[in-house]
């Protein structure tokens, strides 16, 4: 006598049953169409995909290579949009408008001149300030420190010596 279980029946994929699963449906069987769905096997690492298909990554800038496109406007100002609002308020005075779209096109200007000098806040409210509140303003530019592991180590040191010969006197005084 030959004991029949799932794990000896090794049913993998729907290709395995043949049609037996699309007679089970065409005749209305749902005890067997509902025993060949539960001896399948639910282990999604023991299938196989027959067809893979990977999207290929496309990011905005190899779009923009692959149509040859401009890069996009920038959102604030550099050091440069300066100059072109210039040039194109000039070309504007002198030639009009078709000669701005054409400057605009070949060089873009940024989209929004956030105003300069204020520390990052807005004008009205960074003109409302008193001197005294601007002075207690935190710098914008921060200036990197000039670290170095050796001048840390040494720093470190003397950290330790100014405790071990001071640190004893703060106690008794404490105490």
């Amino acid at each position: 006598m030959q004991i029949h279980t799932i794990d000896k029946a090794q049913l993998i994929h729907e290709g395995q049953l043949g049609n037996q699963l699309n007679h089970a449906v065409e005749h209305g069987r749902r005890a067997d169409f509902a025993l060949m769905l539960a001896m399948l096997s639910p282990d999604r690492l023991e299938t196989t995909p027959i067809d893979i298909h990977q999207d290929p990554v496309h990011t905005d800038e190899t779009m923009r290579a692959y149509f040859e496109l401009q890069p996009p406007k920038p959102l604030t100002t550099s050091e440069n949009c300066y100059n072109h609002s210039a040039r194109q308020a000039k070309a504007f005075h002198e030639s009009g408008l078709a000669d701005v779209r054409l400057l605009d096109g070949l060089k873009p200007i940024a989209l929004t001149f956030p105003p300069q000098g204020t520390k990052g806040m807005p004008e009205e409210l960074y003109h409302n300030l008193s001197g005294h509140e601007r002075r207690l303003l935190p710098p914008t530019e921060t200036t990197p420190l000039k670290v170095s592991p050796q001048s840390l180590y040494r720093s470190l040191i003397e950290a330790k010596r100014f405790d071990e010969m001071y640190g004893s006197q703060r106690l008794s005084v404490a105490a």
